[in-house]
């Protein structure tokens, strides 16, 4: 391990001290601050030469400050001649982007990828894509874990019997149906329309949820809207209790408040986005990832396997 060194940018500094007790290290030295016009400045204050460097950070609000910042920490880094540098990004922005949806919009998760690549990562560590095929934008080794060894032992721990495993779209059936399998639950699927971006429209559900405990497992909550529409859909049809659980808590505009409002009992998710001021909300339960991502990292450099975590 006194080859390793795990730095932090500013997205996620909590986390990053997680990820390092797990491997009984301290956090790597290094300012990342900005000037008063906003331009990015990075200092690693230690030496890296020959080192297998780890750079911890999600592309979260402010996503494009928290972008630049991985940018131009990986660049210190390559100029600074560590042996290998891995992006370890809890949360991957831009991931919606993964292709055309109209004839003349971008893909911009390709983008990051490209720019994360030029910039001196030679891995990435990542958690829950929202599309797996991002993977493939990338011409270095990619390991996507997933949540399931944070998600799966709470949901088991603390829901008992009659509980139906709910995808809120047709994309996440394979998640909730792996869920559902391990937990011996029932699985329900919301068929939903998204008439434009973070506007959906519940329409039906298939699957049996009367007097069930529906859990509504996604990847991401961003405005809460396909969240909250999804659990007023499942309490009409008889549902006895409403949960959600997700990976990636974005929260972003009225997401508080209409999680409040909703009918949910609680929504269960990850610190890959740490809780921002002003954002509280009591319905809101955060479970820790940093022993997950650690033991990842720890993999890594002992050259063992990571996919061996989720089976």
């Amino acid at each position: 391990m006194n080859r390793i060194r795990v730095f932090a940018g500013n997205s996620n500094i909590p986390l990053t001290h997680e990820i390092c007790d797990h491997l009984g290290i301290e956090p790597g030295r290094a300012e990342v601050k900005k000037f008063s016009d906003g331009e990015v400045y990075v200092d690693i204050q230690e030496s890296v030469r020959g080192m297998e460097i780890y750079v911890v950070q999600s592309i979260c609000t402010p996503c494009n400050d928290n972008l630049m910042e991985l940018l131009i920490m990986l660049d210190a880094l390559k100029r600074a001649s560590a042996h290998s540098i891995t992006a370890v990004v809890p949360y991957y922005g831009y991931a919606r982007q993964d292709r055309k949806v109209a004839p003349r919009t971008p893909i911009s998760a390709k983008l990051v990828a490209d720019l994360v690549t030029v910039a001196g990562a030679t891995r990435l560590v990542c958690l829950d894509l929202h599309a797996g095929q991002i993977q493939g934008f990338f011409n270095i080794p990619v390991d996507n874990l997933y949540a399931t060894p944070v998600l799966l032992p709470y949901i088991r721990d603390n829901f008992k019997d009659d509980i139906v495993i709910v995808s809120p779209d047709a994309g996440g059936v394979e998640r909730a149906r792996a869920f559902a399998k391990r937990l011996s639950a029932g699985l329900a699927i919301i068929d939903k329309r998204r008439p434009a971006p973070n506007v959906s429209e519940v329409m039906n559900i298939i699957g049996e949820i009367s007097g069930k405990v529906a859990i509504i497992l996604d990847d991401m909550v961003d405005t809460a809207g396909t969240l909250t529409q999804a659990a007023e859909a499942l309490k009409k049809q008889g549902a006895r209790k409403v949960y959600g659980a997700c990976t990636h808590p974005v929260l972003s505009g009225p997401a508080i408040e209409r999680i409040e409002n909703s009918p949910l009992e609680e929504l269960v998710v990850t610190n890959t986005i740490p809780k921002r001021e002003g954002m509280e909300c009591r319905k809101i339960k955060y479970l820790s990832v940093g022993k997950l991502l650690g033991e990842a990292i720890r993999r890594i450099h002992y050259g063992e396997s990571v996919s061996s975590l989720f089976v």
